[in-house]
């Protein structure tokens, strides 16, 4: 069985995140969503709520592709992490040339830490590059429509949020 993980914080999740979501279903057999405790990045949402939120997009995700897809919290290494999901894939979303950089200096590290792990990088459909959870949280902050970049459970969390 192949399985993959896509780690990132998803706070909150985006258009652009499922868009990423749906075709690496494609490319493995068990894809683990890996949603990072990140205390560094003070999210907007806590984990619960960013799992609830990632679970209830990948209901329809996971019959869609017939993938199955689990989300699995973590705050280790992202390699620590792929080997206590068994994955040997790890799937990132590039937006443009800047996170390249980014991910180009993360891939030589978790190579250096275990090489069988393999990464793989997708980019999001053109429609979706732009969409960035930091953007997308300044503009609902703002009162800003951000129906076109987040599924509407999302949406309405953060009209909530920030009511």
């Amino acid at each position: 069985m192949r399985v993959g993980l896509y780690p990132g914080t998803f706070d909150p999740i985006t258009y652009g995140h499922v868009d990423i979501i749906r075709r690496a279903a494609m490319l493995v057999d068990r894809l683990v969503i890996g949603v990072a405790i990140n205390r560094d990045k003070g999210p907007l949402f806590d984990l619960e709520d960013r799992v609830a939120m990632i679970e209830a997009e990948c209901v329809a995700l996971s019959a869609e592709t017939g993938t199955e897809i689990v989300v699995h919290p973590f705050e280790n290494l992202l390699i620590d992490c792929a080997h206590d999901v068994g994955a040997t894939l790890i799937i990132r979303g590039l937006r443009a040339v800047s996170d390249f950089e980014y991910e180009f200096q993360m891939v030589g590290m978790n190579r250096a830490l275990d090489s069988s792990v393999e990464t793989v990088f997708l980019m999001a459909e053109a429609r979706h590059q732009a969409i960035a959870s930091k953007l997308v949280k300044e503009i609902a902050r703002l009162g800003g429509d951000v129906t076109k970049f987040v599924p509407p459970a999302v949406e309405g969390a953060l009209r909530a949020r920030f009511a």
